[in-house]
Formats: C-alpha cells, structure tokens, sequence
C-alpha cells in the first residue's frame, strides 16, 4: 500500500468542517435522527474500516486517523432519512467502505464514490424505508423510538419531498402546489432550500481554501439550471419546476460541492472536470424529471464515475493536440 499523502488528514478535517453547516440546519430542521445517523454512520464506517484493514495486515491507526471513512459517513448522514431505522446508515455505511472503498484496494483506489456506493444499494434494496422523510423535528426520544423500531407512530412522522410531490402530480399547477402542500417552501422544497444553502456555504468555504477548483461545481449547477430551464414550461400541471426549485431541493448543494468534486473518483483535467460536472447536473435532471427515483444524484454521480477516465484521456490529448 503506498505512503499515505500528509494533505490527506487535513483536506480531510477541512470536508468536515465545511460539512457542519449543512449538518446543523438539517438537525434544526429534522431533529435528532439526524445526529443519530451521523453516530451509527460512523461508527459502523469506522468499525467496518477496522476490520478489512487488519483482515489486509495493513497499518490501521494511520488508516482511521487520516479522516476519509468520517467524510463518508457524514456524506451518508447527510444524504439519509433522518428517521430511518438504525440498521439502514449501518448498512449503508458498510457498503460505503467495503464494496465501495476497501474491495478497490482502499483510499485513492476506488473507482466509485463510496458514499454513493452506499447510498444506491440501501436505495435500491429498502426503498419504504428510504422515503421516510419527517414531516416535522423529532426530540430525541421520538427519534430514539423511530430509528430502534419501537414507536408507531411512523406513519404520522413520514412525508413526502418536493422532488416526490412534483414528480406524481398530474393535476395541480406549481402555484397550487406550493400554496397547498407542506412539502413546498418558498422557491423549493420545504426545509432543503435552507439546507442547500448552508452546503453552499461550506462548498464556497472550501473552493476558497482551494480544496478544489470551480469547474466540477459550476459544470454541474450550470448545467441542471440551463436544463431546468430550458424544459420549463411554466407552472402547468405538467411543469418539471423551475431552475430555482431544482438547484434549492434535493441534495443539490451537497453533490455540487461534496460529491461531484471527489478527487479520487473524478476528474483530474480541468476540462474534464467541468465535462464531469455537466453530465452529472444534466443526469440528475433527467432522473428527477423521468427516472424511477425522485432526486438521482447517487446514480448520476455513479455513472459518472464510469466516464471520469476516459473524460480525462480525451482532455488530456486535446491540452496536447493545442500545444
């Protein structure tokens, strides 16, 4: 296994920092489900860490020290229902780092992003428990109840997104719906507009410490904007929403900026990052808009990572044929 990079570690606790202001609206807005995904998350990423390490005979304080199976449970807590039953951010989180990280050989191996990894087997594998989305916070106890199975009180507790509503109406027009249902915000989904823009923020703070260049974000939120708009067709019945509801709702902010600028999976040309983020903001779109699945970051991210070397293959020949 080759030395570990120095910058690893702190680029690594950089991610986290930057991922607290997302993490904290999600927690004022869905209550302490979400604290308790970030728990199980990361122990089992830890633990799951551990144990392929030493199967391996490889240096294990090092490994866990550097950060990396913390970022992937965070994005995991993020990106999960807050109120989903405890083996679910498990699961994921196991997935995450051994299928996802450790059977590539380990960090800056892997093909895929781990995080999304885990995220489209739980998706693919427990979609009910996957669309348990809180219709209000939840204390604690609440919390503790619905992720330990022990409450009944789950159907009072579940609702639908935006991306959700949006995507089986066929009756009510946008302003109708924003007016009448309580998964509408202002300009997005209820909730999500506030936590995109804290992830905003945390992206900006890290662009601005030059964690990563602007191509990847500005190639995916430019291209699900121009997309949005360009399939706007007002606010009809029939409306896929507008560019604004579409950069606000779902885990935009978090892909942009969290996701989509992996350095591992991604690109390394700056060209074929910006291409990268193109195709994974115009993928998103089109499965929100006729997909099976009502946000698609995970898959548009995953396909992506498939197209990351040959994207850097064709920009690295152009940079040479212009030379």
């Amino acid at each position: 296994m080759p030395p570990r990079d120095p910058r690893l570690r702190s680029t690594m606790q950089l991610v986290l920092l930057a991922c607290a202001p997302g993490l904290l609206a999600l927690f004022w807005l869905q209550g302490w489900g979400v604290l308790i995904n970030l728990l199980l998350s990361s122990c089992a990423a830890l633990a799951t860490e551990a144990l392929l390490l030493g199967w391996r005979k490889l240096p294990v304080a090092s490994a866990l020290g550097d950060g990396s199976a913390l970022v992937t449970a965070v994005l995991l807590a993020a990106a999960l229902p807050s109120q989903a039953p405890w083996w679910l951010p498990v699961i994921a989180a196991c997935v995450a780092i051994g299928l996802g990280k450790q059977a590539f050989g380990g960090v800056g191996h892997n093909l895929f992003n781990p995080a999304m990894v885990g995220y489209a087997f739980v998706l693919l594998s427990f979609p009910l428990q996957m669309n348990h989305w809180p219709g209000q916070a939840s204390g604690l106890l609440d919390s503790l109840n619905l992720s330990l199975g022990t409450s009944d009180r789950i159907d009072a507790w579940a609702s639908p997104t935006v991306l959700d509503v949006l995507r089986h109406n066929r009756s009510l027009t946008i302003d109708e719906l924003f007016a009448s249902h309580s998964a509408f915000g202002h300009f997005g989904g209820r909730g999500s507009e506030q936590v995109n823009l804290a992830f905003l923020i945390g992206g900006l703070f890290l662009m601005q410490r030059k964690v990563f260049s602007w191509h990847a974000p500005v190639g995916l939120l430019g291209a699900l904007f121009l997309f949005s708009l360009l399939s706007w067709n007002g606010s009809g019945s029939d409306s896929n929403g507008s560019p604004l509801l579409h950069l606000l709702s779902g885990s935009t902010m978090l892909a942009a900026f969290f996701i989509a600028t992996e350095p591992v999976t991604g690109c390394k040309q700056p060209l074929a990052r910006l291409l990268f983020g193109i195709g994974a903001g115009l993928l998103i779109y089109l499965i929100r808009t006729w997909g099976s699945f009502a946000d698609g970051t995970a898959f548009a991210i995953l396909l992506m990572n498939l197209a990351a070397p040959p994207l850097d293959r064709w920009a690295q020949r152009r940079q040479q044929a212009c030379l």
